[in-house]
């Protein structure tokens, strides 16, 4: 590094230096020859008020900065500090961007020719980051970084983080760096002289490639040979008594508590599995549900010689098990086992694509970021899964063309089927003791579309989600945007995508296709053009039927909306789409099968084209079967429906069809073949009754064990819940009115509840409208308000914001009542703004109700109740995580205590106190509440 750089880093009053924010804090860091050797800081007085909530992340006020200097007093040092430097910023675009600006205003221009991203460099050096954060970073790599928002300790954490990444790059194999500085001419930063740089050092030297990396056809991988797993020669019994089940956990952890509930869950699974029988069971927090589960599959599987399989409903949980319990029990149980994580095909990759790839030229800057990033992970990963990957959206339609499909290229064509991660991961699942999918997946397998082991024996956690997971697998869409992305992946002859390929290869080889390729282009064309009618006929027919101001609308689709005229206008112009699509198909298919024929002949980068097509064509030929099953044919036991948003009716509009019901799926296809199933949640039971979740899941009529253990935490001095009892009735008022009334509510109490506060609501339209007049109110400058759909960013992106800050108060919908578990930081107080009742006029629910009312069921006793119960346990579930947490549960929605089926709400919840007050009694009680910690 024989380059000065500096690392430079702003605090601002806002994001826009044209819209007139300006700099409060300055820090430049000074590297030369690869070490930090001084750094200027001084605070800016920007002439104009910093925001409160400025005030609140940089720690900066209007009184530190009155007697700052003013951007002018210090440009002259700042222009001398950066001249003839390489300048380096984490979001280089904005530092450099405003500085920029401030420099103009005094008169400068800025003296910097080239610049780094430390972003953009982490992205592709840490392709496995979860995020890409300057705190986020800092932790990952041990940087200390102190006052994150304030410019000086920013800018040095950005330097040690530079180093740091410089470091690896200077790691990497020559190869590797070769491939890298080809690509980066793509990167509009310095990226190229970087890793030439440092390219040009290491070809000074014969270079020394450690024991674990291997190069193979010009790509440097992490060597991962079928490592045998030790066979367990000898096993012992599994540990039935509580003694025996406690010496086991306490000869490798020194401070276990042992908890009877995760002993008795230990012993239920293991009678269930051992006797060939079913079981449900009700873990309440704090048990430990996954080792409970976990010990006695290991212990019957290598025991009995017999798979387990475990299922979940995310991916995150599956990572979780494997990463951290199924570690913890390889230190805990005498002897060795084998476990696999199984996932399709498609969360592979093709190295055999992704070499070809690599040989072509027409990259996106997105594109070439990814292909950076693949290079360095394929150094690091022994898996080749996806998921370890943190893409960005262009990063996953890259993915789309190098991901693993149904594969074309024989394996004596395939220079790197030794090598493959598909093959080595099946390889793995049919050698495993315990297999863990998720739910997903395991639909898949009932249905034969995995070629998976015969399994047996399985356990189902987040069983709650079962038949949801089911319904979502068997169901289809189709979207705008889906739509359009296909159409883009094929692209007409001049746009040099799959057709232009295909078509350079067919005349290469001297073939001659019936369908020619101008044909192909014009019917592209029609074809988009069909689909933007498509979708406009479907916007005007969502929204027809929704004239209010509802931000998102959903419509049935029934036997007599098809016999409408508008409906009919919709499925001529589907006709005219699937024939657009049979076209293309057709011209598509003639192409791969005269290749096909020439096989033989062809080079390298066709074979990998042959495979690309084949694999995209799998999606595209689902499009008319996908029609056929949305518009011309239903099936009897669909409910199909159009949703979309009005702001951006085309983009945002999808037509669904999901069956009425997976339950008589699940009865046979898994309760009636496999041996044992075992399901557990926190959230089975509705009035201690498994009766509801049973008759959902297709399990009740088989024989099964049924168990419910109750949490260990005492909920009564950990949890209170608070009901305002001045609050409008929610069915006896407009929503507009108990919309404002909330808002009030709710900054009272953020005032009172001085910390993380979590807002729930069931409808998106009474979230924005919070969200609105929260914000607009001005009352609540302290917290950093987020909201689901609102706040940019991804859902784990929004509870990484959430728990970031101490006063943070994040309004959620439907996910956002599950799945939430803040890794030590806790939630002060959960707000419900509303029974979690399914909308009676949301599709699935409305047919649901309408075929239970024709069964001669009472629909809101069999259905709606017993299911918004189980949503609500699942909300009140958030609160408490662990042995130290303390907070509020506070339920706006008075119905809970004056209607006669509210008691079933207050009945599922743990033993707690109730205080029920007007706002003005209440304030004080919860400040109480939260301060007696």
């Amino acid at each position: 590094m024989e380059k000065r750089y500096v690392t430079v880093d702003l605090e601002t009053t806002g994001n826009s230096f044209e819209k007139g924010d300006r700099i409060i804090q300055i820090s430049i860091v000074i590297i030369e020859k690869g070490k930090i050797i001084d750094q200027y800081t001084s605070l800016v007085n920007p002439e104009k008020p910093i925001p409160a909530f400025i005030q609140e992340l940089t720690g900066i006020d209007d009184q530190m900065v009155t007697v700052a200097p003013k951007f002018e007093e210090i440009a002259d040092k700042v222009y001398t500090i950066l001249e003839h430097s390489i300048f380096v910023a984490h979001n280089v675009k904005f530092d450099l961007g405003f500085l920029d600006g401030e420099l103009k205003h005094a008169g400068k221009h800025h003296p910097v020719n080239l610049t780094l991203d430390t972003v953009e460099l982490a992205k592709i050096l840490l392709p496995c980051s979860p995020s890409y954060k300057l705190q986020d970073l800092s932790d990952q790599m041990n940087v200390v970084h102190d006052n994150p928002h304030q410019a000086d300790s920013d800018a040095l954490a950005t330097a040690e983080l530079f180093l740091l990444l410089v470091k690896k790059a200077e790691n990497l194999p020559v190869v590797t760096l070769e491939m890298l500085y080809r690509l980066a001419e793509k990167a509009d930063s310095g990226l190229t002289f970087l890793f030439g740089a440092i390219l040009a050092q290491k070809r000074k030297h014969v270079e020394n490639l450690p024991g674990n990396l291997d190069v193979w056809r010009g790509i440097a991988l992490r060597k991962c040979p079928d490592a045998r797993e030790d066979v367990a020669l000898q096993t012992e019994t599994f540990p039935l008594g509580t003694d025996e089940k406690a010496q086991l956990f306490q000869q490798h952890f020194h401070h276990f508590t042992l908890r009877e509930g995760q002993f008795e869950m230990m012993d239920t699974v293991y009678k269930a599995l051992t006797t060939n029988t079913h079981a449900m069971i009700e873990a309440g927090t704090g048990i430990g549900k996954s080792i409970a589960y976990l010990l006695p599959s290991i212990y019957f599987a290598v025991n009995n010689n017999k798979q387990v399989a475990i299922s979940t409903y995310t991916i995150h949980l599956q990572h979780q098990l494997i990463e951290n319990e199924l570690d913890k029990l390889k230190n805990i149980i005498p002897f060795p086992f084998k476990t696999a994580l199984l996932k399709g095909r498609d969360h592979y990759i093709s190295i055999f694509q992704f070499e070809q790839s690599l040989r072509e030229n027409s990259d996106s800057y997105d594109e070439a970021i990814t292909k950076m990033k693949i290079l360095v992970w394929l150094v690091q990963t022994e898996t080749g899964d996806v998921d370890e990957l943190n893409l960005s959206g262009g990063g996953v339609f890259f993915w789309e063309k190098i991901r693993h499909s149904n594969r074309n290229v024989h394996q004596r064509e395939d220079p790197w089927h030794q090598r493959d991660f598909y093959a080595r991961a099946k390889r793995k699942a049919f050698e495993a003791d315990i297999i863990i999918m998720n739910h997903a997946s395991l639909m898949k397998s009932l249905e034969g579309r995995m070629d998976i082991p015969q399994l047996e024996y399985f356990i189902i956690d987040e069983a709650h989600r079962l038949e949801k997971a089911a319904r979502n697998t068997f169901g289809v869409h189709l979207g705008y945007y889906d739509l359009k992305n296909m159409l883009g992946r094929i692209g007409t002859s001049e746009k040099k995508k799959l057709l232009y390929k295909l078509e350079k290869s067919v005349k290469r080889l001297k073939l001659e296709p019936s369908i020619h390729v101008f044909e192909l282009d014009e019917a592209l064309n029609s074809f988009d053009l069909e689909i933007n009618d498509l979708f406009s006929l479907m916007g005007q027919l969502l929204f027809q039927q929704h004239k209010n101001n509802a931000y998102k609308a959903q419509v049935s689709i029934t036997s007599q909306t098809r016999l409408e005229r508008k409906w009919q206008s919709i499925e001529l112009c589907a006709e005219r789409v699937a024939a657009g699509h049979r076209f293309i198909q057709k011209g598509i298919a003639e192409r791969l099968g005269l290749m096909e024929t020439s096989r033989k002949a062809l080079k390298p980068e066709e074979l990998a084209l042959l495979e690309e097509t084949t694999a995209f064509c799998e999606q595209w030929n689902t499009i008319q079967t996908t029609l056929d099953r949305l518009v011309f044919h239903p099936k009897k036991e669909d409910i199909v429906w159009i949703e979309g948003e009005k702001k951006q009716i085309l983009n945002r509009t999808f037509i669904h069809a999901k069956p009425l019901n997976a339950n008589r799926f699940l009865s046979e296809k898994l309760f009636g073949t496999a041996k044992s199933v075992v399901l557990t949640s926190a959230t089975l039971t509705v009035n201690r009754s498994f009766a509801f979740f049973a008759e959902e899941c297709g399990i009740q009529p088989f024989q099964k064990l049924e168990k419910m253990i109750e949490s260990p935490y005492a909920y009564e001095k950990k949890a209170k819940l608070f009901i305002p009892s001045d609050l409008p009735d929610i069915s006896a008022v407009a929503s507009d009115e108990y919309t404002e009334a909330i808002a009030c509510h709710l900054i009272a109490i953020a005032h009172a509840a001085r910390g993380r506060i979590l807002v729930l609501f069931t409808s998106h339209d009474m979230l924005r409208k919070t969200f609105d007049l929260l914000k607009d109110s001005e009352e609540l400058h302290e917290y950093v308000l987020l909201a689901h759909g609102i706040s940019s960013g991804s859902r784990h992106r929004l509870l990484k914001t959430f728990q970031q800050f101490t006063k943070s108060i994040l309004l959620g919908t439907n996910s956002f009542w599950e799945g939430i578990d803040m890794n030590g930081e806790s939630i002060s107080a959960i707000v419900v703004t509303r029974l979690p009742f399914s909308h009676i006029h949301e599709p699935v629910t409305a047919a649901k109700m309408q075929a239970i009312k024709e069964a001669g069921k009472n629909s809101f006793s069999a259905y709606s109740l017993p299911e918004a119960i189980i949503q609500f346990k699942q909300s009140f579930g958030r609160l408490i995580r662990k042995e130290t947490d303390r907070g509020a549960f506070i339920v706006f929605d008075r119905r809970i205590v004056t209607t006669m089926y509210g008691s079933a709400f207050l009945r599922s919840l743990p033993p707690i106190q109730v205080e029920q007050q007007p706002l003005k009694e209440l304030i004080p009680a919860i400040e109480q509440w939260l301060e007696n910690e």
